[in-house]
């Protein structure tokens, strides 16, 4: 009965050493978990557009893969601040991602704003290559000595051209003309050199800017003009092409380095898989976009773009401090992408 008794006073003591080592293993456990990220992604896109569509498909990869750990709230259509409000978000180091124009880092890193110059670019594919350049690299990393982490330079919503009351095919066309641009110096710059009158206005007042006079029209991408239902007050785009529209994403670095090496890694790879994503549905939209504005009584027309390519190159003197010599830059690296396309 002793020797009984001893056996289960052992097996006892052994159950409470096995439980104890269990439950000082728990909080180590819990101390090695990632901790649950929320920041908000700031962006000018309304839900309807393609570009607000895919942001949110990629917030909802992110959390699906991060088992609910990073949870990337999507403001559309200028919920919170936009443009440069938002890059100050970022470069603050607030819990924040920006999607917006090049411009706005371009305030960082002047030379952003030469990257999206006018007239460079023929095809998407030409831009995507620029973006994986030494060149870019180099932008890139002197982004992150501002506090901006580029996560992607890819998404794109379409060449932006003419909205007008008129057919406008070269530049002497839009003398006199007010074209509704954003409050950015590289496309009131663009819109001068191509003859129109430049005028700053908030998207949001450009509908009624139009009835009123304000302006005469605007431009912007066949995704916008028919997203935003702007066609109703216009009803002829001049294909210029001047510009290539596109959406850089950027978090603060502080943030970024915050985060694990698994939470990169999964933000960097659904960002990523999300801007191809975006541009394939982008090539078949435009093609589908231009055929319901026709049928919504848009008319288009070509227009004489050497001419306007003409104007346009005298942009990039524009800027003092982008560096010396970049546009010849950017178009070396042109060169070397279509030599092997």
């Amino acid at each position: 009965m002793k020797k009984i008794f001893k056996m289960l006073t052992l097996l006892i003591a052994a159950t409470m050493l096995f439980v104890s080592c269990g439950k000082k293993e728990e909080p180590a456990a819990k101390e090695s978990g990632e901790k649950k990220v929320v920041i908000k992604l700031s962006t000018k896109f309304v839900q309807d557009e393609q570009t607000a569509k895919s942001l949110v498909r990629v917030a909802e990869k992110i959390k699906e893969r991060s088992n609910g750990n990073i949870d990337i709230q999507v403001y559309a259509g200028g919920q919170l601040p936009i443009g440069k409000d938002s890059m100050e978000q970022v470069a603050n180091g607030a819990n924040w991602i920006s999607v917006d124009g090049l411009n706005f880092i371009g305030d960082y890193v002047p030379d952003f704003n030469a990257i999206n110059g006018p007239m460079l670019y023929k095809n998407f594919d030409e831009y995507l290559a620029m973006t994986k350049s030494d060149l870019v690299k180099k932008l890139k990393n002197e982004a992150e000595e501002k506090g901006i982490k580029v996560l992607s330079l890819d998404y794109l919503f379409g060449f932006r051209s003419m909205l007008t009351d008129k057919v406008v095919k070269t530049p002497a066309d839009l003398e006199g003309v007010k074209v509704r641009v954003p409050n950015s110096q590289l496309y009131m710059y663009t819109l001068e050199a191509m003859g129109a009158n430049p005028t700053p206005l908030p998207f949001t007042e450009v509908y009624s800017g139009i009835q009123q006079g304000v302006v005469d029209g605007l431009e912007g991408s066949l995704m916008t003009i028919y997203g935003t239902k702007i066609y109703e007050v216009r009803k002829n785009v001049s294909l210029t092409n001047h510009l290539l529209g596109v959406s850089a994403v950027s978090i603060s670095k502080t943030v970024w380095e915050g985060l694990s090496e698994n939470q990169r890694t999964i933000i960097q790879e659904e960002f990523d898989a999300g801007a191809r994503y975006n541009n394939e549905v982008t090539v078949t939209l435009e093609k589908e976009y231009r055929v319901k504005l026709e049928e919504l009584g848009v008319m288009f027309n070509e227009v004489d773009l050497p001419s306007f390519n003409k104007q346009t190159s005298k942009v990039f003197s524009k800027f003092p401090k982008w560096t010396p010599g970049i546009y010849d830059q950017i178009e070396k690296e042109l060169e070397t992408i279509r030599a092997k396309q």
